[in-house]
């Protein structure tokens, strides 16, 4: 009876101590002095959508967006591929290592762009999801969005999958997207952003981003989904619940990144006015018990668009695509891409939880 009591004891103190850090979950506290190795930069090419993950050799994998400097920023949408960089430690110096997902047959939904990377290891399998597309135009430097066929390449986006047995690949596509539009559904134009997630009953999930029909080319409202399925690969089943939704906002949100802690679910998300934080445009953290309703965190502000290198703070125009590096359950590094008004980059900021 004594043994069952300090057991019953033992299970009361941790349920109460995971209870007090998920009130407490205060990820601006977490971020740590930027060093200067954790800017990830490529000559001649924009950067942007960096996700980590470590290989069975013990490096660190990169994978991220890259198209060229000389088409500007708005490239993104007609001419990304997805790269991976390798280095010894999370916050880098990471090196350029090769294009694991390139243009290939216009007969595939992926034909021309790859975008919008998230890895996921399961088992021994690396799980690469992202977006991709094509059009029929052919582009000369820079690209705007008023440049004839852009809205066609972003009207084409839909998720899919590619999947290898080491984070160098060789990696396998699938020939159908993994998450298509939904006729008059709030994805009837695009599907984009995935932000992938194992549940406790080994289902995996995703969330991710749709544009309603209307107001041509550019759509209506930009909402929130998730689709559910039995394995990584899908068939996945898509849900009613619609997420980070504020009232009076057509675009509250984007590039979310998911993750269960805690006994509950959390997710770090592009506020994209403030809405949430009342922090202006900012990362804000969300959560979830069962990772379909969601609310903001207690505290919601995860950061500003200003990083705090070593060498003194810096403000930049953009902050977006966060994306976690998880070891033991602890997020240890937050990697975002950024546009500081002349060039694009990744930057892996160091986490320190309480």
């Amino acid at each position: 009876m004594k043994s069952k009591s300090i057991f019953l004891a033992v299970i009361g103190c941790c349920l109460m101590q995971m209870t007090i850090q998920a009130q407490d979950m205060e990820v601006a506290k977490w971020i740590q002095p930027v060093p200067e190795t954790a800017k990830f930069a490529l000559p001649g090419y924009m950067v942007w959508c960096g996700s980590m993950v470590k290989g069975d050799d013990g490096k660190y994998y990169l994978f991220y967006s890259r198209w060229p400097s000389k088409s500007g920023h708005y490239a993104w949408v007609t001419e990304s591929e997805v790269a991976v960089a390798v280095s010894n430690s999370p916050t880098g110096p990471y090196q350029h290592v090769k294009v694991v997902l390139p243009k290939r047959d216009k007969k595939f939904w992926d034909a021309d762009v790859t975008h919008n990377p998230t890895i996921y290891k399961l088992g021994n399998r690396y799980y690469l999801y992202y977006m991709g597309t094509k059009g029929t135009d052919t582009f000369h430097a820079p690209v705007t969005m008023q440049t004839k066929g852009w809205w066609e390449f972003r009207n084409n986006q839909r998720i899919g999958v590619a999947v290898a047995k080491s984070p160098l690949g060789p990696w396998e596509r699938c020939n159908k997207p993994l998450i298509d539009t939904t006729t008059n559904g709030f994805d009837h134009l695009v599907t984009n952003n995935p932000a992938v997630v194992q549940r406790p009953d080994g289902k995996i999930q995703i969330i991710y981003k749709g544009v309603s029909n209307g107001n041509l080319p550019y759509g209506a409202k930009v909402l929130h989904g998730a689709a559910i399925a039995n394995h990584p690969q899908g068939p996945f089943t898509k849900l009613p619940e619609r997420i980070f939704v504020k009232e009076g906002e057509r675009f509250a949100a984007e590039d979310p990144y998911i993750w269960f802690q805690n006994g509950q679910y959390w997710a770090i998300v592009k506020d994209m006015t403030g809405a949430f934080t009342h922090a202006g445009t900012s990362l804000a953290l969300f959560e979830s018990k069962d990772g379909l309703q969601w609310q903001p965190a207690k505290n919601p502000l995860v950061c500003t668009t200003a990083i705090p290198w070593i060498t003194g703070t810096k403000r930049v125009k953009k902050l977006e695509r966060p994306q976690l590096w998880i070891e033991n359950g602890v997020p240890k590094v937050l990697f975002c891409a950024v546009y500081d008004g002349e060039e694009n980059y990744n930057v892996a900021i160091p986490l320190k939880q309480p």
